[in-house]
This record gives structure tokens, C-alpha cells and sequence, in this order.
């Protein structure tokens, strides 16, 4: 079962600032990838994944999408999301 995290921003967001230090943390806790993808320049992902708003990050598991979190999201919420997938 493959875990793949994708967060997708764009330049000028605010929120989107803000998530990225907390991802940077998440990945160093968890020892895990999360792929950062701006949106505005890939514009592919915003069809394929339903994008309404930045930052979204969504979790995958074997490409399916499992959590979908809009907004800006907190540390402890990211990485329940992240770990509940981990451990199945």
C-alpha cells in the first residue's frame, strides 16, 4: 500500500505561506515525502483532483484520494491524517 501526499499552492497565497513551514515539519516527523505542486503553474492537477481553493493537500493511497483538506491545515491535524493511512 503506497502513502503519497501531495499539497498543491500558489504564488501570492497567503495560507499557502503559512502551510509551508508546517509541511516541512511534518515531513522531518514522519520521514515521509509530501510533494509540493503550485497549481497555477500545473494546471492538469486542478481538473484531476477537484481543486477549489489553495492550499489543498490530499493523501493518497495507492492513487485513490483518502483525505482532502482545504485551507489551511495544523500540524497535529496534517499528521493524524497522514499516520491513520500509514499504519493500514
Amino acid at each position: 500500500m503506497a502513502v503519497k501526499v501531495l499539497s498543491f499552492f500558489q504564488d501570492g497565497c497567503m495560507a499557502c505561506g503559512e502551510q509551508e513551514p508546517i509541511l516541512q515539519e511534518v515531513k522531518a516527523d514522519l520521514g515521509i515525502g509530501i510533494e509540493e505542486i503550485n497549481a497555477a503553474k500545473e494546471p492538469q492537477y486542478i481538473k484531476e483532483y477537484s481543486l477549489r481553493v489553495t492550499p489543498t493537500t490530499l493523501v493518497l493511497v495507492d492513487g485513490d484520494v483518502q483525505e482532502r483538506m482545504e485551507g489551511l491545515v495544523h500540524r497535529e491535524d496534517l499528521e493524524a491524517a497522514i499516520k491513520k493511512h500509514l499504519r493500514e
